[in-house]
């Protein structure tokens, strides 16, 4: 059963090639440049069918199994990749301190991880310079579009790297802190949603909640390093 979980989940992973890339954050008008390591990022976004079937749950069974997996905390999310993580045979990237405070993440582990917000960027942008990587309404669901419902994933065009969904459909958890000093333990969420006007729908646009928050247009997308 391992196997064939990390097959079927390696078979939708993308190779994301070395790089670096420009974060700000719009709140205190600051720039930072990250290098970016070779990493793996999956083609889309968790789906109701690969959450379901790892965590033997239900949720929602009368809709599609293959749109995103939705009201996702983000501990949530850092135990489904432990979890998954466990099944197929991997070491898992996250351990949690004794009083549950603090989550700390190996990033030499070969198990399933969310991305970083920089990592996240870097592949959703896939070489491209502007605010997207293409003409929104042919690359994401979105407020004008959406028919206000999410949509299943892979049905609109992907990036230059292969990547379905970065923009739209529903907003994706990544690793990082926002501000500790100032939100303390709110995570970061990149990406845009099937609810979101269009100027929230850009690479470079970031929003926080508290890692406990869930809504039904947040999800995750899972990453591996190697």
């Amino acid at each position: 059963m391992s196997n064939e979980i990390k097959s079927y989940i390696d078979d939708q992973m993308v190779k994301i090639p070395r790089g670096d890339i420009e974060l700000r954050d719009d709140r205190t008008k600051s720039k930072w440049k990250t290098e970016i390591r070779p990493f793996l990022l999956a083609q889309y976004p968790v789906t109701k069918g690969i959450y379901n079937t790892i965590t033997n749950k239900s949720l929602n069974t009368f809709d599609s199994d293959l749109k995103p997996v939705v009201n996702i905390t983000w501990n949530d999310a850092i135990s489904f990749c432990n979890l998954l993580s466990q099944k197929a045979g991997l070491q898992e990237c996250y351990s949690i301190s004794y009083d549950g405070e603090s989550i700390f993440c190996d990033w030499e582990s070969d198990g399933y991880r969310l991305p970083t917000e920089a990592e996240w960027q870097y592949a959703c942008k896939a070489g491209t310079t502007g605010y997207r990587y293409g003409e929104l309404d042919k690359i994401a669901w979105y407020y004008d579009n959406s028919g206000d419902k999410i949509h299943e994933v892979g049905k609109k065009e992907p990036n230059a790297w292969g990547l379905y969904d970065m923009l739209g459909n529903v907003w994706e958890w990544c690793w990082d802190l926002y501000d500790e000093q100032v939100y303390g333990s709110y995570r970061i969420f990149r990406g845009g949603s099937w609810a979101e006007e269009a100027r929230g729908c850009g690479a470079s646009c970031r929003r926080r909640s508290h890692p406990s928050f869930h809504i039904d247009d947040l999800g995750f997308r899972l990453a591996r390093s190697f």
